[in-house]
């Protein structure tokens, strides 16, 4: 790989930017500790809250120019935070927030520390590239080393209120995933068991009054005939409760585990070949173990939405599902043979799958290229109270 010239652009960049630390400096100083020592002097007056939530939210826009400084100079990584969480509305709600928000405080930090930090680094480098021009690639080179720990150390997103965000947005995809399923469950019932319950309830009432008025020997076929009729929606009704009470949670499942679940999965696919189920889910001492049962939840369904799909739309012959434990891991192969060209559209079926794994800090990656197979791989917690890597 070609080496970056000593006195390249990127070593004249970072000392543009270690030289302009200076007048930065001087005005992050100014501004922190005016509005700080303002607001702190007037908290115990209404307006001093207030002000020193505005200052400390001023320091964290500042903060925001010295990591996009830190990018485009240093390479640096570092992200930027998400807002400040408001729980409150109105005035109290926007001082709480910045008040209480330890990243608006460390920015504040910086901004004082910009100043001392900003003299030095502006002194040396004005005077490494006067006079000690041979090693000042060197001297660039340290200078924006510590420049980029200074603003890494104090202005990175805390590692628990990042956490905290993607919590709630898995609290977001499991509260969506478990209204849309109490909508599908709903649907069903209307659509299905209790239509047929109602025409099951007018069947027998029919069927009531032509035996009150039985005369006949004719008269009594049709009361059999609706008696016969009605006992067929009956089993109808019995049979599509039965199906969407597998859709809630199938009591295979909760009784044998994934290997029988999932195999009862596979006899319904209509693929022309059939499914090849294997399922190893022995631990290190070879004893069978089973996973939380949210994750097993979670591996059926993502499993038995996987092959529906085949079913409808791969045009596969074969499939295979495998699913084995890797240390405190439960993966999940699912492949097929069929056209491919499935991807985790927004909003489409795959996608609602990838986030019902991702709540639960799992993986869900899709290889379908044209032409097909189709293979896909979900990587699931064994325990659920397990946190993202």
């Amino acid at each position: 790989m070609e080496r970056a010239p000593l006195y390249g652009a990127r070593m004249w960049r970072q000392a543009g930017q270690l030289m302009l630390n200076l007048p930065l400096g001087i005005a992050g100083f100014v501004f922190a500790v005016a509005m700080l020592a303002i607001g702190l002097g007037l908290s115990v007056t209404v307006i001093g809250l207030p002000l020193l939530a505005a200052g400390l939210a001023g320091c964290r826009g500042l903060g925001g120019l010295a990591r996009r400084r830190a990018r485009a100079a240093y390479g640096s990584e570092i992200g930027d935070p998400e807002p400040v969480p408001r729980r409150r509305p109105g005035l109290a709600g926007f001082s709480i927030a910045n008040l209480t928000d330890l990243l608006n405080w460390r920015s504040a930090l910086y901004n004082v520390l910009l100043l001392p930090w900003g003299l030095l680094s502006f002194t040396v480098t004005l005077v490494s590239t006067i006079v000690l021009w041979p090693v000042l690639p060197w001297v660039i080179r340290f200078l924006a080393a510590v420049d980029r720990i200074l603003v890494e150390a104090l202005l990175s997103p805390g590692a628990l209120s990042e956490r905290v965000r993607e919590l709630e947005e898995d609290r977001g995809t499991v509260v969506d995933a478990a209204a849309a399923d109490l909508r599908r469950i709903e649907r069903d019932l209307h659509d299905g068991a209790q239509a047929r319950l109602v025409a099951l309830a007018m069947d027998l009432g029919m069927a009531k009054e032509r035996l009150r008025e039985v005369e006949t020997p004719e008269d009594m076929a049709a009361a059999a005939t609706m008696v016969d009729n009605a006992h067929g929606e009956v089993k109808l009704a019995l049979r599509e409760l039965r199906d969407l009470a597998r859709g809630i949670h199938p009591a295979v499942l909760t009784d044998r585990g994934l290997d029988a679940a999932l195999s009862a999965v596979a006899a319904r696919c209509t693929v022309p070949d059939g499914v090849r189920v294997n399922v190893g889910l022995r631990g290190p001492d070879g004893v069978a173990e089973r996973p939380d049962s949210a994750v097993e939840g979670i591996a059926y369904f993502t499993v038995s939405e996987l092959l529906t799909n085949v079913s409808k739309h791969a045009g596969a012959r074969t499939a295979s599902v495998e699913v084995w434990r890797s240390d405190d891991q439960l993966m999940l192969l699912v492949q097929d043979d069929g056209k491919g060209g499935a991807a985790a559209y927004p909003g489409g079926g795959l996608a609602g799958l990838a986030e019902r794994v991702q709540a639960v800090d799992g993986v869900f990656l899709v290889e379908s290229p044209a032409g097909g197979p189709t293979t896909v791989t979900v990587e699931l917690p064994w325990h659920t109270r397990h946190t993202r890597r």
